[in-house]
């Protein structure tokens, strides 16, 4: 936390990206060459893949489920969960993960700007709830049960919006520090948080094994793995 230097008055806004989880044993999709089963992930997570084959959908995030399941929290989310208890609200924790490994790392405020994995939601009245069930067969693919409607990932799939970005902006607005950790810089709108923090003079702090494709944002980089990084960056 020194390292970071934090003041009193100081506000941290923080997003973690698929690094974070590999470093637990989560694939990366766009790291194994974005394949699944021989499918591109962009035709199993698209609105285009759902309208086309909802169970193929179902199959590859009820595989996805299974994986977050047998996966454990890594010391890189219990440092941010440690971070968390001493900031308080000053803390802002944005992930682009859907996996729930921050929560079960003892963190208490986490916004899934990309969804979530354990919730689905209903494609009509759009009621959302906890969902850990696997759905794998056709005849086993769930329905509302207000409207009878499918129900589906509740996950921002490509092309679609980002959750609650007037959130994120707002507390990247009232923020003075920018941590990122394990991102490519790649994906927007996420990659574009640091180049806003960068021209408000933000002090913009990246960790990661590999330099990001905005390196040029970050006024420090530290490369290495979150898990052997983050835990005596933030004591």
């Amino acid at each position: 936390m020194s390292e970071l230097g934090l003041g009193e008055n100081d506000r941290l806004f923080i997003l973690t990206g698929a690094g974070i989880s590999a470093e637990s044993g989560l694939a990366t999709f766009r790291g194994s060459g974005g394949l699944w089963n021989g499918y591109r992930v962009e035709q199993v997570a698209t609105p285009e893949a759902w309208e086309a084959d909802p169970e193929l959908v179902w199959r590859f995030y009820s595989m996805r489920r299974r994986d977050a399941m047998a996966a454990e929290p890594n010391a890189a989310h219990r440092a941010l969960a440690a971070l968390e208890q001493k900031s308080g609200d000053r803390l802002y924790l944005c992930t682009q993960n859907v996996d729930d490994l921050h929560e079960r790392g003892g963190s208490q405020r986490v916004h899934h700007m990309h969804g979530s994995l354990f919730e689905s939601r209903c494609v009509r009245c759009q009621e959302r709830f906890t969902d850990r069930a696997f759905y794998e067969k056709a005849a086993a693919l769930p329905v509302c049960a207000t409207c009878g409607a499918p129900v589906r990932p509740h996950i921002v799939w490509f092309g679609e919006i980002p959750l609650n970005m007037e959130e994120i902006y707002a507390h990247l607005a009232t923020s003075t520090h920018v941590l990122v950790v394990g991102t490519s810089g790649s994906v927007y709108p996420a990659a574009g948080f640091v180049q806003i923090a960068n021209q408000r003079g933000l002090k913009t702090i990246y960790v990661g094994p590999e330099e990001p494709l905005n390196a040029e944002a970050f006024d420090t980089i530290f490369l290495g793995n979150a898990t052997e990084v983050l835990p005596s960056f933030l004591r």
